[in-house]
């Protein structure tokens, strides 16, 4: 029964920053890794970032030092800094976690981030 909560988001202008945040709840197995993911309107979910639970981190191109990624496995949480927005990063931002051996997902409900000026 796990369940994912994420908070943040909101309107920022562009070249403004925001922190996004994702508690887990419920039984959480060993080996696993957590992530963010968006939705921008008229795309397919992609990849933003995702952070294992010994700290590797790994980041899409585009967001790379723009995004910083970042876990407090004794908190379950998972947070996402995102500086620099662009227009293009609107989207409805996912946080994920993933079972390593069971390959099973896990999703937040998705927080939208409106870029605009």
């Amino acid at each position: 029964q796990v369940q994912l909560v994420a908070s943040g988001g909101g309107l920022v202008q562009p070249g403004g920053s925001l922190r996004l945040s994702c508690a887990v709840s419920g039984r959480i197995f060993s080996g696993n890794y957590m992530g963010w993911y968006r939705q921008a309107p008229g795309k397919e979910r992609e990849l933003v970032a995702t952070i294992t639970s010994g700290g590797s981190k790994n980041y899409a191109d585009y967001v790379t030092g723009r995004f910083s990624i970042s876990r407090a496995n004794a908190k379950n949480t998972v947070y996402l800094q995102v500086n620099s927005l662009r227009p293009e990063d609107t989207a409805v931002y996912y946080c994920n976690l993933r079972h390593i051996v069971t390959t099973r997902d896990y999703w937040g409900k998705g927080n939208l981030v409106t870029v605009s000026s």
